[in-house]
């Protein structure tokens, strides 16, 4: 039987305490990993619902979305570990999420309710693809980070 394995990943929480690192746990998947189809490496699943507050339950990874940061804007490169941004979007009571603070906070007079990143944001780095070959992070990515929320709302569904 294949075990959960864990990946240090950035957590941004919503309630505007600071952003702390955490342990993004994975679990095998049965799938071929839908960015790299040719891939041998075991395609995993992250658990980014765990750190979501008020998320649906029992949804799994249809109650998230995520979002690939491969560069900065200005980059002529891509980074060699990108980051993958997790975010909720399905909640328990039907309410948004709350207006996440911390990222309120980085984007100053940037920030646009309308692209507000809501609930708790986790950042994770990965290599090749973000289900087959994720990379431990560290608080060091926090300043690239800051800079890609300095200009960058959610996406829109």
């Amino acid at each position: 039987m294949d075990q959960l394995v864990s990946f240090e990943a950035l957590l941004f929480p919503s309630d505007g305490r600071n952003p702390h690192m955490v342990a993004l746990m994975t679990s095998p998947m049965s799938v071929p990993d839908p960015h790299a189809p040719y891939s041998t490496l075991p395609a995993r699943m992250p658990h980014p619902e765990v750190y979501m507050d008020y998320i649906a339950e029992g949804l799994g990874p249809r109650a998230w979305h995520y979002h690939l940061v491969e560069a900065l804007d200005g980059m002529n490169k891509k980074f060699v570990n990108p980051y993958v941004i997790f975010y909720p979007t399905v909640s328990r009571d039907g309410m948004p999420f709350p207006i996440n603070k911390c990222l309120r906070e980085i984007q100053g007079r940037s920030f646009k309710e309308a692209t507000a990143w809501r609930g708790n944001i986790i950042i994770a780095k990965y290599r090749e693809s973000p289900f087959s070959s994720m990379v431990n992070g560290s608080i060091a990515d926090f300043p690239i980070l800051r800079n890609y929320f300095m200009t960058h709302g959610a996406p829109q569904s």
